[in-house]
């Protein structure tokens, strides 16, 4: 991990495998969308509604798993000091909140028809729509650091503490009395029908191959910028 950490192999490894994340995931996830949103039968009790759950499943868990890679990168930017951890983190921040505010909306508009109405204060629901509250926060703090020159631990610090958030989404509809569904898919065990769980996991995959393939292409333009800045500052002392 320490080698990659080094902007020179980190950018010859993020070359070549930035496209390949991204066409792979983009050509995963519109085969699992077309097999979803077309080829499965309507469920039993949901009907034609279970279709967007091709969408948003892999939405919510990329919108935590946004947070994660946050809160994983910015350990190691603390502890480690490594170059990269704090750009990974800027980078992971931006496409985290768009899969969180894709699964709040397709979120609403599954519910419209299932509970009769398009928002309700559940305890999964919001403590989701925390979440697309810390992206914003965070994603303003990691632009004040760079533009004002604050320390870079305090975006750091602020997506550990956030990560608190993550296992009470996850958690919120075994804790609390709950609209939303149970969760299906736990450790070893699936309460998910075969011919929706398959596409589903299709669906996961194509979208964090996407996820992965975005969060590079903004690393290399993150560090592009930095390399861009740092030279201009070179080129102007030389001048002067």
């Amino acid at each position: 991990m320490h080698g990659f950490a080094n902007p020179k192999r980190f950018l010859s490894l993020a070359r070549w495998l930035t496209p390949l994340l991204l066409v792979s995931g983009l050509l995963v996830s519109a085969v699992a969308l077309w097999w979803g949103l077309s080829q499965v039968p309507p469920d039993r009790l949901m009907g034609e509604t279970v279709r967007i759950l091709f969408l948003h499943v892999p939405a919510a868990w990329l919108g935590m798993g946004g947070w994660t890679a946050i809160a994983f990168s910015s350990l190691v930017f603390l502890v480690w000091r490594h170059p990269l951890a704090g750009l990974a983190a800027r980078a992971a921040a931006l496409p985290g909140l768009v899969f969180t505010v894709i699964c709040l909306v397709t979120g609403s508009i599954w519910g419209r028809p299932t509970w009769g109405t398009w928002w309700v204060w559940d305890g999964r629901l919001t403590s989701m729509l925390v979440l697309a509250f810390l992206y914003l926060a965070y994603i303003a703090l990691a632009q004040a650091a760079e533009r004002e020159g604050v320390s870079a631990r305090v975006p750091a610090i602020f997506g550990l503490l956030g990560a608190i958030n993550i296992p009470i989404i996850n958690r919120s509809v075994v804790w609390w009395n709950s609209l939303h569904q149970p969760p299906s898919i736990t450790m070893g065990k699936s309460a998910i029908a075969d011919e929706f769980l398959v596409p589903l996991l299709v669906a996961v995959l194509g979208f964090s191959l996407l996820f992965g393939g975005v969060v590079l292409a903004r690393m290399r333009a993150l560090l592009a910028d930095i390399q861009a800045e740092a030279r201009l500052r070179r080129k102007a002392m030389e001048a002067a």
